[in-house]
């Protein structure tokens, strides 16, 4: 579940709280397939001793850089949140993955489904990670002269083409309803069907809905975590996602579900019309 406003809050939380801290220990690691290859042993032979120098975000990973220009890469996936906490706190079942820093401190990986993944990176590897992913849709290149050109070219369903990490980074399920919703456009209009002001519009309320899910810390429907270990708060502003049969903060027509490229969509069926699909 985490996206781009998740991640972005906890890798600022953790440049807050962890930058400059020496990795001691690789005190508890529970799910050794969590650790791509080359594997956990390797894992923890290379992030001893290190320094963390900075935490940052591409799309929807976590980029922890440590010293000697070696980085760790981490996906939380759909349940994944990572924390500092004290080194002596209490670690529930769903803990995989523990540093130990030299403040005394931890960083601490939960994830209930496991489906979360850590990879090592260096300059080859970032590369090819990064040869993957889309721009940042809140970076000053996503502009809507981009987003219409990329659009023309396109004959695919919005939904699952905002999905694509490779075609836009970043947006998961919650943001693409939200944005679209905000934007009163359907999530099955064939993306080169869309007018220049829906493109506007669409820009727009991608950008909005990111930057206040930012603000708000991001949002959490069950496990997410913020850097601190603490509930974001963006959840209780939804005008669409998880709102199905309440009324619409518009028109008051109940919210819909519908299944797009077999993820649950929510929607306003009179705000965000059919016409212009395919």
């Amino acid at each position: 579940m985490p996206e781009l406003p998740e991640v972005e809050t906890a890798a600022r939380d953790l440049t807050a709280q962890a930058a400059g801290a020496c990795i001691v220990a690789v005190e508890h690691l529970d799910w050794p397939r969590l650790i791509e290859p080359p594997g956990p042993e390797a894992f923890r032979a290379a992030v001893t001793g290190r320094r963390i120098t900075h935490v940052g975000r591409r799309a929807k990973w976590l980029l922890m850089s440590l010293a000697d220009s070696l980085m760790v890469g981490i996906h939380l996936r759909m349940s994944g949140s990572i924390f500092v906490a004290e080194a002596r706190a209490p670690r529930d079942s769903h803990t995989r993955l523990v540093l130990r820093l030299d403040d005394g401190r931890a960083l601490v990986l939960r994830d209930v489904r496991k489906f979360g993944r850590v990879r090592l990176l260096d300059a080859p590897s970032l590369a090819a990670l990064e040869a993957t992913l889309g721009p940042e849709p809140l970076a000053g290149s996503f502009t809507a002269p981009w987003l219409a050109q990329a659009l023309r070219r396109r004959t695919t369903r919005l939904k699952p083409l905002l999905l694509d990490q490779a075609f836009l980074a970043g947006l998961g399920n919650i943001y693409v309803d939200e944005a679209l919703w905000r934007a009163r456009i359907h999530p099955e209009r064939a993306a080169d069907t869309l007018t220049a002001a829906e493109v506007g519009r669409l820009h727009e309320a991608i950008q909005a809905v990111l930057t206040a899910a930012i603000a708000r810390r991001g949002s959490t429907l069950r496990d997410y975590r913020t850097g601190t270990g603490e509930v974001g708060g963006n959840q209780a502003h939804f005008q669409a996602y998880g709102r199905t049969g309440e009324p619409c903060p518009r028109c008051g027509t109940p919210i819909a579900r519908l299944v797009v490229g077999q993820r649950g969509t929510h929607l306003c069926l009179r705000c965000q019309p059919r016409r212009g699909s395919r």
